[in-house]
């Protein structure tokens, strides 16, 4: 790349995070909105026509606010995670397969499982240095919920792998120009949603943030800015599953409208689920993830691997 390339590469992933830090707040506006009509309530009407601008006073407020540091904590740490978990979550929409001028990942899965498992680290760092009881236990919880489901995720992501043979999400446009992969493997694909809900502590499997024990979990103890950059990398977090849900499912054309009116559907799914489900029972928890979600990843995979096989067989006696 020349220095005009690698210029114009980074004004557009600039470009990209701002446009994600909009997203984000009016996607926390659609959850307001769409939980007030679920719950029989308008939600936010005064700020602005029929509460636009909530949003942005919300976070203008939250910025302003005192943060409290706890004489106890872990001082260095319990400041700098929240910045790192936004920083974590933009750092996985790079992997947003553009064929115009962009980084293009040859590895897009094996960077997207790098950045799905640092994401575990952040949530037990945040309740250690916090230094309370409350915030460890909601920490631990989390950790042990996060990597239960990221076995299954895993497997979900090798079984696609196999399947077009390569690491670059932009095989996966090509994959699915006559046909969308959720046809092939709808089992995988709602295993999947359901992981996601699970890897990104979203109701019915919000355990990391079980209001009615542990307070308000691991972050408990943020207020004011960086619970506002938590809140962000979280929602952040969830566009961004929303977006890997229809580049591996329902077909991956970047260039066609279709494709953002699929992730905002299914971005309207996780605040529809939220409305709809109560929380799930924790025992119940770990063994939808290992006695139900990892089986039906593992005969998948294993189906398609001898798919693999039997074509390379076939290939190789042919020629």
């Amino acid at each position: 790349m020349n220095l005009k390339e690698i210029i114009s590469s980074l004004v557009i992933i600039l470009f990209l995070f701002v446009m994600v830090l909009v997203s984000l707040a009016f996607f926390t506006l659609l959850e307001r909105k769409i939980l007030g009509y679920i719950q029989l309530r308008k939600g936010p009407m005064k700020v602005g026509y029929m509460g636009i601008i909530q949003p942005f006073s919300d976070g203008i407020k939250l910025f302003n606010k005192e943060m409290v540091f706890l004489f106890k904590s872990n001082y260095m740490m319990f400041f700098i995670v929240p910045i790192l978990v936004l920083f974590m979550s933009f750092m996985s929409w790079v992997l947003m397969p553009y064929l115009l001028i962009m980084f293009n990942f040859n590895l897009s899965f094996l960077f997207l499982f790098s950045c799905l498992s640092l994401g575990v680290y952040l949530v037990v760092i945040m309740g250690w240095s916090s230094n309370s009881n409350y915030a460890m236990l909601g920490a631990l919880r989390g950790m042990a919920q996060t990597i239960s489901y990221e076995v299954s995720l895993a497997l979900i992501l090798l079984s696609l792998m196999v399947l077009i043979g390569g690491f670059n999400f932009l095989e996966l446009e090509i994959y699915q120009k006559n046909i969308w992969f959720m046809f092939l493997m709808l089992p995988l694909m709602l295993s999947m949603f359901s992981s996601m809900l699970a890897e990104l502590n979203r109701a019915p499997f919000d355990f990391i943030e079980g209001e009615s024990e542990l307070v308000s979990g691991f972050n408990v103890e943020y207020s004011s800015g960086g619970f506002a950059l938590i809140f962000l990398g979280e929602y952040s977090s969830i566009l961004f599953m929303s977006m890997l849900m229809v580049i591996f499912y329902l077909g991956s054309n970047l260039l066609t409208f279709m494709f953002f009116i699929k992730l905002m559907i299914l971005g309207f799914s996780f605040v529809w689920v939220r409305g709809t489900l109560p929380r799930y029972r924790y025992d119940k928890l770990m063994n939808l993830a290992w006695k139900s979600y990892l089986p039906i990843s593992l005969n998948y995979l294993l189906m398609f691997f001898s798919l693999y096989i039997c074509i390379c067989n076939n290939y190789s006696l042919n020629y």
